[in-house]
């Protein structure tokens, strides 16, 4: 890459790292850079995916207080999302993208529905939760588990269904919820990115552009994106959602 383009990946790096630290989606500002630049789509999904490791572990740490009392969460979904992101990942080596591409915008805009729902389903859930069903049941595994399948295929808006689910099954500050996805996120990028070292072609120059831009986003992220109140917070998941739908639906 010439010095302006690897200038251009570093900056998207930043970026996508800071919108992943606060919601997701940080993909559709890399992989659309790599793809602008000449690079195949698997190439780039791969090489994108690497790089973004290292971002979600850095909001993952910058979170690191709104994940105390939750460990057993994070063990439990941790589980599905390491699943996930295996079968994700050999799903993107072994089947053509356009299948599976094809129900993405659906899945984006039914998690947006779920996280505008979110208040009015948590009182509902206030008033009918059972003693030992504070993590959403096998449903809620069951839908980690598959969001975990499509980060590690393909990734945009992985946040966005996370948080999607998790607002509309669990009585949690979303903050703290926002804490769990970034852990989650990196076990899905993190397995999905060993396996492609191992077995798949990797631009390392690109793949390391994108891991010190995401890894600086990751942590600027994590420290303003945790003064968003729910609200706000909520209005910025469905914003991205519906554009991360939108794009995805024109490409």
């Amino acid at each position: 890459m010439e010095a302006l383009e690897m200038v251009a990946v570093g900056a998207a790096g930043v970026a996508a790292g800071g919108l992943n630290a606060v919601v997701g989606s940080g993909t559709l500002i890399t992989f659309p850079t790599l793809l602008a630049f000449g690079f195949p789509p698997v190439l780039a999904n791969v090489s994108n995916n690497l790089g973004l490791v290292p971002g979600t572990l850095s909001a993952a740490y910058g979170y690191r207080r709104e994940m105390k009392g939750q460990a057993k969460r994070l063990v439990r979904f941790g589980t599905a999302s390491l699943i996930g992101g295996l079968i994700g990942a050999l799903l993107l080596l072994e089947l053509p993208a356009d299948a599976f591409q094809a129900v993405v915008p659906v899945l984006i805009l039914t998690a947006c529905v779920l996280v505008l729902l979110q208040p009015r389903l948590n009182r509902r859930l206030r008033n009918r939760e059972e003693p030992g069903k504070k993590d959403g049941g096998i449903l809620l595994w069951c839908g980690v588990l598959a969001t975990g399948v499509y980060g590690g295929y393909f990734g945009a808006a992985q946040g966005v269904l996370l948080m999607g689910l998790f607002g509309a099954t669990l009585l949690e500050d979303l903050q703290r919820l926002n804490a769990v996805k970034n852990v989650l996120a990196s076990i899905v990028n993190g397995v999905a990115a060993v396996l492609f070292i191992v077995v798949a072609d990797i631009d390392w120059t690109a793949a390391g552009l994108i891991a010190v831009g995401s890894t600086v986003g990751g942590l600027v992220g994590a420290r303003y994106g945790r003064r968003l109140p729910p609200a706000a917070m909520r209005a910025f998941i469905v914003v991205v959602g519906v554009t991360a739908s939108v794009l995805m639906l024109v490409r």
